[in-house]
């Protein structure tokens, strides 16, 4: 018998779950808790199955038989109507998605294989340019001429690297998004022939060698923190990038050895790359750990947890009045400029540099093979840079290539 409304409203529940019929699949489950859901049971491909069509009251029982017989007709057209019910409410996600919430899942995903500058960088531009500027929108909705006004508002700040990060983030992102069948199309293609022309090539300033001696004697004197000062020491005889400096952590020296060793995922070419300590270096490594020893990194910032700020080094130098001659960065120059100039090993300069190999194996063996060169030869710059402090010939015969 077909059932009444009065049949379903006074339907008390049992303790086990039960079922009334009506006709042609329909039925109404009664739950041990009391409440009513509408089903309809069919068979698609020799296959039992049963649809969900909502919880009676919201669905009354003229609308439970009307959603049956939009079912009945879809089998009949020869579509299995939980498999379309399915794809139904994936396509509401889709058309609902907004590009915060996949460029978030985007970022989640790709962290854990980034290293902590890009992880910091990445998310720094998409809280500041990205999600602001689009984050609301439905990803589906974004067109090429959103993306090119987006990047044009960031090449206006006069920031060409960080617009160009942000195309190539913006084409990870839509990738991404193809790839989980969210988007149909990737609108962040080819947004670079549209950028803005490239600022003429700006190196990083620095000093020369004989100008080096005055700069560490004012950085001495400066009214700045002696973990500034330290630091630009430390830079100068290692010629390691700021970044990797301020965010070593103590477990990575091994003063007994004078070897820093910065381990792949903190190294711009992903590579580990060792560092031996001139001992120079190390005694000013030793002097840190009274002060910072009992922390994780070891130029913890006014929050032990976090580093000190990226921009401190620059800050000192134009305190001490380099604005515009010497940078963190420029002391790498330096000491390439200079080494170059004594007719050192090529090779040995850009191994202590960190700069990458486009043959991994040779750039492998060179790793191994160069540590000890460099130890020389980093401890001959040390010594050459004491000299010229101490006002002696800055000029000192100095071990060379073979």
């Amino acid at each position: 018998m077909p059932l009444s409304d009065t049949t379903i409203r006074t339907a008390k529940p049992k303790n086990k779950l039960y079922r009334l019929t009506d006709a042609n699949g329909l039925c109404l489950e009664v739950t041990p808790t009391g409440s009513k859901l509408w089903r309809y049971r069919y068979r698609f491909n020799s296959s039992a199955k049963m649809l969900a069509l909502g919880a009676y009251p919201a669905v009354t029982l003229l609308k439970a038989r009307q959603l049956r017989d939009g079912a009945r007709q879809l089998l009949i057209e020869g579509t299995d109507p939980g498999e379309q019910k399915k794809t139904a409410k994936r396509a509401q996600r889709v058309e609902g998605l907004t590009f915060e919430t996949l460029a978030r899942e985007w970022f989640a995903y790709n962290a854990p294989r980034w290293a902590e500058s890009t992880t910091y960088k990445a998310k720094l531009y998409l809280e500041n340019d990205l999600i602001p500027g689009i984050g609301s929108r439905p990803v589906k909705a974004i067109t090429r001429p959103d993306l090119v006004d987006l990047v044009r508002k960031v090449e206006a700040r006069g920031t060409l690297n960080a617009a160009g990060k942000i195309r190539q983030w913006l084409h990870q992102i839509f990738r991404y998004g193809l790839a989980k069948g969210v988007v149909d199309t990737n609108p962040a293609t080819d947004l670079s022939v549209v950028a803005a022309p490239p600022k003429a090539a700006r190196h990083h300033p620095h000093v020369t060698f004989a100008e080096l001696p005055e700069l560490l004697a004012k950085s001495e004197a400066a009214n700045i923190h002696s973990l500034t000062r330290h630091a630009i020491r430390l830079l100068t005889l290692t010629a390691v990038r700021p970044g990797e400096l301020r965010q070593a952590p103590w477990a990575e020296f091994d003063l007994e050895r004078a070897t820093w060793t910065i381990p792949a995922e903190r190294m711009k070419a992903r590579r580990p790359h060792a560092v031996p300590l001139p001992r120079q270096a190390v005694a000013i490594l030793r002097q840190l750990q009274e002060v910072t020893g009992r922390y994780e990194l070891v130029f913890a910032g006014a929050n032990p947890q976090r580093p000190m700020s990226e921009n401190t080094v620059n800050k000192a130098l134009r305190l001490m009045g380099y604005e515009g001659r010497q940078t963190g960065h420029g002391f790498r120059h330096l000491l390439s400029t200079e080494l170059n100039g004594r007719g050192y090993n090529k090779d040995w300069i850009e191994r202590q540099l960190a700069h990458g190999d486009s043959d991994e194996i040779r750039g492998t063996y060179n790793h191994a093979a160069y540590v000890e060169q460099r130890r020389e030869m980093m401890q001959a710059w040390a010594d050459s840079i004491d000299a010229a402090c101490a006002g002696t010939d800055s000029n000192i015969q100095l071990m060379r290539a073979s």
